[in-house]
Parts: C-alpha cells; sequence; structure tokens
C-alpha cells in the first residue's frame, strides 16, 4: 500500500513539474485567493471580536426627522391638542362601522386596529336597513365609519335623514374612506356636498397640516418622503369654508424649483366642521395602504368621540432580555457588547427616563463561551448593579417538563444561589420561563415554586390567550402572579446579522418605519419585548431596532415614552385594565405552541364532551341519572361540596385552574371512547359561563330543559323552604317575586334566583353568541318526566353516541313517586332521594297571574327562537302565552 501511495503522488508530481509556467503561474494565484477566501470566512465563525471588527460594523440607526427644518412648513407646529367637549354627551363609548361585504379587506383593517386601542366596535354590512341606534335617550355609538363613503352617499332618503338626524342630535361623527374607482375622475362632485374629488392619483411627500386640532397622537410637522404606495389615491378640492385640510401631497411628476417649493398642496384629507349641515366628519382619499393613515384614523376617532375614544399618550417600555450566560460559542455577547449595550441603555434613558435593560439569567450556562465570551460575561457581572435582573431557569429547561415540583425547586435554588454569589439582584419578584413554558397553558408545580424559591409575583408571556395575532394578548392573574402580555419584535435567537432577518433589512426597517414594531408601541401601553442574548452580540441588532424604533417614535407621535419596574408595571398594567384580572382559559389542544408546552401527562380527552347546563328545578338531576346508566358516557367524580356538580365555569372554582378541573375526570386509558360530561345546573344563566365554557370547549355539545317558567320559579321557592331557608320560610311566594330593588337583599337574591333563569330566551341567545345552534339540545322537561325513553333515544341520536342504548329495560314508571326510576337487577326499582319529586301546593293565582305577564315578553321571544331553530312548541310555552 505504501509503495502504490509513493507512486500516485509522484504522478502526480511528474504532471505538475511538466505543465506549462503560465499554467503553474495560474494554479499558485488560485491557491492563493482560496487561501485568503478561506482566512476570510473562518474569521466570520470564529469568535474573535477583532476579526468581526474589520469585517462588519454592527448597524446604526442613520435617519433623522425632518420637522426641524422650518422651511418645509412654515406655520408653527401646534401643541398636542386635547380632545374634550364642553356639554354632557349622551352616547357610549362606541365605534359603529359599515362595511361592504363582511369580507372587505379595509373593513377588516378598520376593524383590527380597533381591536388592537381596545376601542369598542360594532360592524353592520351596509345595506337598506340601519341597526337601532339608541337606547331609551342615549345614543349607542361616538363615532360611525363608512368603509365605502358612497355607501353613505347613496343612502335612501328615509335612512338617510335618520342617520343624520342622529348625528347632530347626539354630537356624533363620522369617518369616511373615499375608494378608488375603475374610471377616472376629475373634479366630480360628492353628491349633495360642496366637496369635489380627483381620483385614482399616485402621489408622493406627505405633509400634515400642524395647525389641525385633529392631530394628538400623531405628530405635526414631520414630514414624509418619496412615493406613496399605490396609485389609486383621491384628493380633494372646495372653496368652502367648512372643509380644511388634515393632509396633503404632491403628484409624482412634481419637481420643486427650489427647497423652500412646497406647491402644489393637494389635499388627501379633509376635515368637515359641520358648517354646511351640522354633522362634523374626517374624509380620507385613501385607506391604510399608507402607515400613517392609522395613526390618523385613531386621532379622527379620538376627535370626532370628544375624547370618550380617547387613551393616554404615556407608554411604558420593558426590553427583556432572556438567556444572558446561555448561547453557542461564537454568538454570544463579549466585553465590548457589554460596553455598547451600556452606552445604548444611557442613549435610551435619555428619551426614557430611569430606563434599563431587564437580563434574565441561567447560571449554569456561566463561562460556557470561548475565552473572549466568558470575558463578556464577567463584564456584565461587573456592571451587574447598572441593570434590572430576572431569575430565568438554572439550565435554561422548561418547566413543564417538571412534575416533581421538588425537582423544580431544586433547580431554580441553583439559579438562586448563583445569584447571591455573583452579586446579581435576586428581589425583582419577575421571572420569565424558558420559551414561555408552565406560564400559559399554567403548570401549576412553576407558580407554586416560583412562590417558595423566588417569591415571585409578576411574570409575561406572548401565549395568552394566544401567540397569534398579537392585536388580542392579554394579562391576567393566577394563584396571586401577575401575567403581563409580552410583545414580539421579531428578533429570535437566531436573528444574529442585519442579513439574516426573516425578509432581509428591508422588512425589518419597514416594521420600524410605521410597521408591525412601531405600532406595538402605539397600540399598547404598556409594552414588555422580548429579545435574546445573541441579538445584543454579533451585529448587536436589537440594539439598532429598538434605538431606530424609539427615534422614529420621537419624529411621527406625541407619544411619552417611560419605564418602571416589572413589578410596578404590572400594577400599572391591572389598575389600566381590571377586567383582565381574571383569566380566561383556552383548550391547550387547539393551539400547536400550547400543546408543546403542556404537560405530556395531561390529555385533551379528559375533558367533558357534552355539557348539561340547567336550569335548576327542571329535571336536571333525573337526566344525570339517566346518562348514568349508558355504558360509555361517563360522568365527573363528585365534589365534596356540590356533589355530583363540578359547577367550575361559574364561580370561584374557576380561579383554580384547568388541572383542578381536570381532576374530576376520569384519566382515558387509551382510546376508551367513553363520553365524559358533566352537570352543572347553574350553568344556565351565569354571564360569564357561555364565554369560558367556549374557550376550553368550543366543540361540546349543550343539553339544556325547560319546563314552564312560572311552575320553574315557584320549585325553586319550596326547594329553599324544604332546606329551611329563613328567608323563604318567612316570606310567602308572591312577596318574594313581586319584591322591589328597596327590598332587603336577601329577599331579592331570593327573587333573582327564582326568577331570573326563567327568562329562557335572553340566556339561551347568549348561549348561541358563542355555540352554533346544531351544538345545542333542547328538552322539554315535561317530555322528560311522561316520556323518558324517548328522550333518551333523542338525546342519543344527538350525540351520535354508541352503542344505542333501548332505555325501555332501564327505566320504569314508579307510582308512588310520579315519575319514572331507574331497574335494578332485581327488576326493582331504583328512585332518586326524598327530595326529589315533592308535591306542593298549587300555586297561588295572584303570583301566577303576576308571572303570566312578567314572563309574556320572554316566552314571545322564546317561541321566535324555537321557530328560528326550527324545533317545536312545547305544550307548557303554548299554556303560558294563551
Amino acid at each position: 500500500m505504501v509503495v502504490e501511495g509513493s507512486a500516485v503522488s509522484q504522478n502526480i508530481l511528474n504532471r505538475f513539474c511538466s505543465a506549462s509556467q503560465p499554467t503553474i503561474k495560474r494554479c499558485l494565484a488560485a491557491a492563493l485567493l482560496f487561501g485568503v477566501v478561506s482566512m476570510v470566512i473562518l474569521s466570520y465563525y470564529v469568535s474573535n471580536n477583532q476579526w468581526h471588527s474589520v469585517i462588519r460594523e454592527p448597524p446604526q440607526p442613520s435617519f433623522r426627522c425632518h420637522s426641524h427644518n422650518k422651511r418645509l412648513i412654515k406655520s408653527n407646529i401646534s401643541a398636542t391638542n386635547i380632545h374634550t367637549a364642553s356639554g354632557k354627551l349622551r352616547f357610549d363609548p362606541k365605534v359603529l362601522v359599515f362595511m361592504e361585504t363582511q369580507y372587505s379587506r379595509l373593513g377588516k383593517h378598520i376593524c383590527e386596529v380597533l381591536e388592537a386601542s381596545r376601542i369598542k366596535y360594532k360592524v353592520e354590512v351596509a345595506g337598506k336597513s340601519l341597526p337601532l341606534l339608541t337606547n331609551h335617550d342615549k345614543g349607542k355609538y361616538a363615532v360611525i365609519v363608512f368603509e365605502n363613503y358612497e355607501k353613505y352617499l347613496s343612502m335612501n332618503k328615509w335612512n338617510r335623514g335618520l342617520l343624520d338626524k342622529y348625528c347632530v342630535e347626539y354630537s356624533v361623527g363620522i369617518i369616511g374612506f373615499v375608494p378608488s374607482k375603475e374610471e377616472t375622475f376629475v373634479g366630480a362632485q360628492l353628491k349633495g356636498f360642496p366637496l369635489f374629488i380627483s381620483t385614482n392619483l399616485k402621489l408622493k411627500d406627505y405633509y400634515l397640516n400642524p395647525s389641525s386640532s385633529i392631530l394628538r397622537l400623531t405628530r405635526a410637522g414631520e414630514v414624509h418622503f418619496g412615493a406613496l404606495p399605490a396609485g389609486d389615491w383621491t384628493i380633494f378640492k372646495t372653496n368652502d369654508s367648512s372643509y380644511e385640510a388634515l393632509a396633503w401631497a404632491r403628484p409624482q411628476h412634481f419637481v420643486p424649483i427650489s427647497s423652500e417649493d412646497v406647491s402644489p398642496f393637494l389635499p388627501v384629507i379633509v376635515q368637515d366642521h359641520g358648517l354646511f349641515d351640522g354633522i362634523h366628519r374626517v374624509l380620507f382619499g385613501n385607506g391604510f395602504k399608507f402607515w400613517l393613515h392609522k395613526l390618523l384614523f385613531l386621532d379622527s376617532v379620538s376627535f370626532l368621540s370628544h375624547g370618550k375614544l380617547s387613551f393616554p399618550l404615556r407608554r411604558y417600555l420593558l426590553i427583556d432580555i432572556d438567556d444572558i450566560f446561555v448561547g453557542e460559542k461564537g454568538t454570544r455577547m463579549k466585553p465590548a457588547d457589554v460596553q455598547a449595550l451600556l452606552q445604548a441603555q444611557e442613549r435610551i434613558s435619555s428619551i426614557v427616563p430611569g430606563f434599563h435593560f431587564n437580563l434574565g439569567f441561567s447560571g449554569k450556562h456561566y463561562h460556557r463561551g470561548t475565552e473572549e465570551e466568558n470575558e463578556g460575561d464577567d463584564e456584565l457581572l461587573a456592571h451587574s448593579s447598572k441593570f434590572w435582573w430576572f431569575c430565568h431557569m438554572w439550565s435554561h429547561t422548561k418547566p413543564h417538563l417538571y412534575e416533581n415540583i421538588s425537582d423544580l425547586e431544586m433547580e431554580m435554588n441553583l439559579n438562586h444561589q448563583f445569584a447571591q454569589e455573583h452579586g446579581i439582584p435576586t428581589d425583582s419578584g419577575y421571572s420569565v420561563a424558558p420559551h414561555h413554558s408552565g406560564v400559559y397553558p399554567v403548570h401549576e408545580q412553576l407558580y407554586e415554586a416560583w412562590k417558595r424559591v423566588w417569591n415571585i409575583r409578576v411574570t409575561s408571556t406572548e401565549e395568552y390567550p394566544h401567540l397569534h395575532p398579537s392585536r388580542f394578548r392579554r394579562g391576567f392573574i393566577h394563584r396571586n402572579i401577575m401575567v403581563l402580555p409580552r410583545q414580539t419584535c421579531g428578533l429570535y435567537t437566531h436573528n444574529l446579522f442585519m442579513e439574516r432577518y426573516p425578509g432581509g433589512a428591508a422588512r425589518l426597517e419597514s416594521s420600524i418605519r410605521g410597521g408591525d414594531l412601531f405600532y406595538q408601541f402605539v397600540f399598547n401601553p404598556i409594552n414588555v419585548f422580548m429579545t435574546h442574548l445573541s441579538n445584543y452580540g454579533n451585529d448587536r441588532l436589537a440594539l439598532y431596532t429598538f434605538e431606530s424604533v424609539i427615534k422614529f417614535l420621537q419624529c411621527w407621535t406625541n407619544l411619552q415614552l417611560s419605564t418602571l419596574p416589572p413589578l410596578q408595571l404590572a400594577e400599572k398594567y391591572f389598575q389600566m385594565f381590571p377586567e383582565e384580572s381574571n383569566p380566561v382559559w383556552v383548550n391547550p389542544c387547539l393551539d400547536k405552541r400550547h400543546l408543546a408546552i403542556w404537560s405530556s401527562k395531561k390529555s385533551c380527552d379528559q375533558l367533558p364532551k357534552f355539557l348539561v347546563i340547567g336550569p335548576q328545578k327542571t329535571g336536571t338531576t333525573a337526566l344525570y341519572t339517566f346518562l348514568s346508566m349508558h355504558p360509555t358516557i361517563v360522568s365527573n367524580y363528585p365534589s365534596a361540596e356540590t356533589f355530583e356538580e363540578v359547577q367550575f365555569f361559574n364561580g370561584k372554582n374557576y380561579f383554580k385552574g384547568l388541572d383542578w378541573y381536570m381532576s374530576f375526570f376520569p384519566v382515558p386509558i387509551n382510546s376508551t371512547g367513553n363520553y365524559l360530561f358533566e352537570k352543572s345546573a347553574t350553568y344556565f344563566d351565569g354571564d360569564l359561563v357561555p364565554l369560558r365554557a367556549h374557550a376550553l370547549l368550543p366543540h361540546a355539545k349543550l343539553v339544556t330543559i325547560m319546563i314552564s317558567p312560572i311552575r320553574r320559579a315557584y320549585s325553586w321557592y319550596q326547594h329553599m323552604r324544604a332546606h329551611k331557608d329563613t328567608t323563604a320560610l318567612k316570606y310567602e311566594f308572591y312577596e318574594v317575586v313581586t319584591a322591589n330593588d328597596k327590598a332587603p337583599k336577601n329577599l331579592r337574591d331570593l327573587r333573582n334566583r327564582c326568577l331570573n333563569p326563567g327568562l329562557y330566551a335572553q340566556h339561551l341567545e347568549r348561549w348561541l353568541t358563542f355555540y352554533p345552534p346544531s351544538q345545542l339540545m333542547i328538552i322539554d322537561g315535561e317530555e322528560l318526566k311522561a316520556d323518558p325513553v324517548a328522550v333518551m333515544n333523542k338525546f342519543q341520536q344527538f350525540l351520535k353516541i354508541t352503542p344505542f342504548v333501548d332505555f325501555t329495560n332501564h327505566l320504569r314508571y314508579d307510582p308512588q313517586k310520579g315519575f319514572y326510576c331507574q331497574v335494578t337487577q332485581q327488576n326493582s326499582t331504583k328512585c332518586l332521594g326524598r327530595n326529589k319529586g315533592r308535591h306542593y301546593p298549587p300555586i297561588d293565582l295572584l303570583a301566577q297571574k303576576f308571572l303570566k305577564i312578567f314572563y309574556l315578553s320572554s316566552n314571545i321571544a322564546l317561541s321566535k327562537l324555537l321557530t328560528r331553530l326550527r324545533l317545536p312548541i312545547p305544550q307548557w310555552l303554548e299554556d303560558d302565552l294563551s
């Protein structure tokens, strides 16, 4: 083999030596070039900071505001407008949006902006009819928006008159978007108004009117240079004093003679001061293709609602840097990166007073980088007092993988010990779990360990209720730990360099300059941004991103940026949004990301497939008993407090969390095919129950039972007497149902429990807001009592359950009880307890007459609802309506 190898080498050498001299020179040049290229590529990947500084400089924010150039706009820039009304306003702070169709693109974007800004709104498809605009003597809407202003102009005379009268009487304004047209118009008059439009124009160089009373969020004086998106702009022209331009632009073909030449101005948004017909309007010559129009739309909503739909201009900022000490060699921070971080923090704090980067550390990975990266670790610790700190996990492990809380606490204690040894503060009360694991969906062990080891009171996540769309992210409180919504800035652990940003540098710039990142600040009063250690080394991309967007915000908005430590920030958040304190548990199995950070020992097969929702005293316990006879239908385990009912969705039990609820259901063994259910009769009339149930069980089927609401109310009253309720024993039934709001609280409470569940139509409509009719079965309680076999057959067909059970052999009428009972194996009957099937004295005729009138409108609505659902009208309803 040696001889053979030598021969090959000699052969190669002979070939080389026999080559011509020019060929040899070319080979040597190629080899030299290959060596240089190899060294350059190698230097890219090695972690020597000197090589990095030669090859690439971290990007720096390069743009500046143009508003300092007073020659562009000669008017004085006005102070921020405060939108308030002098008189008392008689409308609700809500927006009515008229869309062309339910799929209209601009209409969807309008709704998204309102949603992201937490502005309540209602959508109507523009058509022949108007929705109800008033409620008693109060208007239902503060602002009316037309996705296509032509729909307003072409309304029939009757509806247009009603709408205009409403706007004048209640001081309600209109926002309209004038769309482009297939054919181009030049100087066409808007129907009925002294206003003319030209369409399908290509424009550039966008100017704002600094003296406009509308501008509040948007900063006057700035200029957007360059071509505007799309070529379908509409401009306005008028000589009427009622109209004032809010924004102008130039034709793309216009070339200025000098730097001071800003003519011709073409109005692209106009404000109607209402001098013509008493209605204030703002008309847009284009939709949201141009980023600035979202800001101007929000300002218009604020102005036309007289400040009712205005929000504070203060924005709070917290930037978390996760994974401190974590990262592959060659991707971590070096001493120069730490110094750059400190310098950037100082620059940002000049704009955001008190600003500090918030560093989350995992101590196990300390000094796991290259020699220079280890020096970077030491540099961070040397300046630890200049940052805020929070605990990650010691080994950066996902907490939901720990079923044993002791193991989880040991991990946390190691990180706590590391912090104490290296001078890292341990009292921030804030923590973030790696990969958002355990925060949501909730891993109870994480919350408990956090409290024991770190005394955590605040955390944050992007996952509640879902990662996308971000405009729906909200906060909640669980086990006294406040969970803040966390925002994304587009930077992830792999974004080491500008060119590796998803979509490239152009997409990042688009996000900063009026795109997603910019509008995160606009829409969210409190912004907690997630970044990673690697985003601050390498290209220092995070520093570029945040400094750039903060400068852009300064140029174009009047937002005032502030910061607070996490604990104070969370307290501020829930002061602003107290309604978010209570969580809404979403089904983890309907979201791939949620399922990935949920314990593998949990299964959504452990959740019920149908709910018996009540109401009380209609036969729900009898139905529960009949269902339990079916071999594949399995109920929840009994509760020590509420017996067969879990009562999860309608009370304090809901805040015990999903793990608590699932503990009431058997863990499925492989694919058992069992049909789990629960019965809680108080669900039916609970205000929040449909929302909560649908969030967790969107595909569950619902079963409700109805009897005459008069008989149901009387049955509840007698039920309370049988249970020795002092109020029921003290008052006659007629006194209870006729009690007014000045009556003692205990009497009012009894009255409400007697009367409110019987408002069937009202409660069913609330359930049908969340669930389709196909998932709802309404059982006639009288039929259930008289012929339960027929009802159970219908019920099995509704569930599409197998095997089909013939209940004829399982149920038998008991003449002593007066209802059907279960047939035992000994061929005897097993009936419900003594408290079921009681015989009550006849209802007082006066009370019966009162209740017939009380339930009349509700029963009429129920009759219409059943007809709409194509369900039969039960005999008791016909009798109550006769």
